[in-house]
């Protein structure tokens, strides 16, 4: 018994690598490539017992598609939409720093101007005299040498106690610069926070006030608040759960404020406020004029203004910036008890993907990057671009749905291009492990290698009611689950 579970085991690697090693090229369309994306997000779902996923691919000024998987809040079975309000956290740096920008348009401030010319209280211990002023650009730029938080623990639960703007204040005479000015790139929650002083202090009235009526009303952004609504408790603010412990389970993560954090790690927001605000931004790029900014200012935060010593990391006026395959993508991501978030544009294609989640063991940017190479080519590919609903109604639609190896592995067979294409799940890689088949005759395939000829055959068993039962592939076989 024990040989044959090892041969089994054996003939499934074999199966395996040799469908990981024959990856397609991206050449189905929009349809096709959302479906991809609906099936690996909810196996991603399952396999990693995530309670709830919100997304959204933006295409210029469209969301194009938007979807919610699990749940929002598990023991109310309130499922996620892509109107669940989430925690953003360090996306809210995004804001402040457009805030500052815009101040520094109205001539209020100058982005060079040392720190303490607009916070006279600022009392951090100076180690490094000799060193150039902290500014607000350097703050921006996490090239300010400040350390990484105010000293309290609120990254610590169970209780995650932020402290107020006045408690932040009175600690800075206990703190020290970590790194001189403009030597490395130190990412920075106390420089946010500090930047959002600056903004409270020149505009004369509260951060709050200042976002909400300065960027927020004007995008309609009608979801996204400064600070995590406790209003939508239990109902469309989503719980935050941990990591997976060493059991497979997830704790629920007690409701917390940001408060005085605000500026750096406070907001809140939903998919579809996400897609208006990458909207805006593509509109701002490609019309020019100015719409909340200048569309200047906003390629000027676009652009990389730090590039740290090792040349790894890279970062503009409050986005973060990288390059990949010739294209730059800006954008944040959010990391906050029971949450993580991500909001990425590629200003050249005019795509944007949000991804929000409430487990707090994901990496966002990780599904983002597979969504990008999923979605692109499909959407780039069309010539005009309308919002449509998913739909896979083909000639080959029968032989679509989940089939199961004997042993658990699970096989998602999917309508792409003219034919069919099957994928391993769970799978973190979709975009890399397609395997395209061609329609020979009734249920048999053929697999299409790398340089179009054509494998092995791939069998579909046909019931007497002519629905399909089973895939049969190298002698092997799985059942159809739906």
């Amino acid at each position: 018994m024990k040989k044959r579970i090892l041969f089994i085991s054996f003939l499934l690697l074999l199966l395996y690598c040799s469908l990981f090693s024959q990856a397609i090229k991206n050449d189905y369309d929009l349809n096709q490539a959302l479906r991809l994306i609906e099936v690996w997000l909810d196996a991603q779902l399952d396999y990693k017992e995530i309670p709830g996923i919100s997304v959204g691919i933006v295409y210029d000024q469209d969301l194009i598609w938007s979807s919610g998987f699990g749940f929002a809040d598990i023991e109310k079975k309130i499922p996620a939409t892509p109107d669940t309000i989430y925690s953003i956290c360090s996306i809210s740096k995004l804001f402040t720093s457009i805030s500052v920008i815009q101040l520094r348009d109205l001539k209020k401030l100058n982005l060079d101007e040392p720190l303490r010319s607009y916070l006279p209280w600022l009392k951090i211990k100076d180690k490094f005299p000799d060193a150039p002023e902290i500014t607000l650009r350097s703050i921006l730029t996490h090239s300010s040498g400040l350390p990484r938080e105010s000293d309290f623990p609120y990254w610590t639960g169970p209780e995650f106690k932020f402290p107020t703007r006045e408690e932040i204040i009175e600690k800075l005479s206990g703190q020290e610069e970590l790194y001189p000015a403009e030597t490395y790139f130190q990412y920075s929650n106390l420089g946010m926070a500090l930047a959002g002083e600056v903004v409270a202090t020149i505009s004369g009235e509260s951060y709050r006030n200042y976002v909400l009526k300065n960027i927020l009303i004007p995008l309609q952004m009608k979801d996204t608040t400064p600070e995590i609504p406790e209003e939508h408790r239990r109902g469309r603010l989503a719980q935050g759960y941990s990591s997976r412990l060493r059991d497979g389970s997830r704790v629920p993560i007690p409701f917390y404020l940001v408060k005085g954090m605000a500026p750096a790690a406070g907001f809140a927001s939903t998919v579809k406020d996400l897609a208006r605000f990458a909207s805006w931004q593509f509109r701002l790029l490609n019309k020019g004029g100015k719409e909340v900014l200048s569309s200047n200012s906003l390629k000027e935060m676009h652009r990389v203004y730090w590039v740290d010593p090792d040349w790894k990391t890279t970062w503009g006026l409050g986005f973060s910036v990288v390059q990949k395959d010739g294209k730059t993508y800006v954008g944040h991501g959010g990391s906050c008890p029971g949450y993580r978030t991500q909001l990425t544009l590629c200003p050249k294609d005019k795509i944007a993907i949000i991804f929000m989640t409430n487990a707090h063991d994901i990496n966002p940017d990780d599904y983002v990057a597979e969504m990008f190479k999923i979605a692109t080519p499909a959407i780039l590919k069309k010539e005009k671009m309308e919002k449509q609903e998913i739909s896979s109604a083909g000639i080959f639609q029968k032989f679509s749905g989940r089939y199961e190896m004997p042993i658990g592995r699970e096989i998602h067979v999917l309508e792409m291009g003219e034919g069919l294409a099957l994928i391993w799940l769970p799978n973190d890689h979709p975009s890399d492990s397609l395997i395209k088949l061609k329609h020979i005759e009734g249920g048999r395939f053929r697999r299409i290698r790398e340089d179009g000829e054509l494998g092995e055959e791939i069998f579909f068993e046909i019931g007497k009611d002519g629905k399909v039962e089973r895939l049969i592939w190298n002698s092997q076989y799985a059942l159809r689950v739906n």
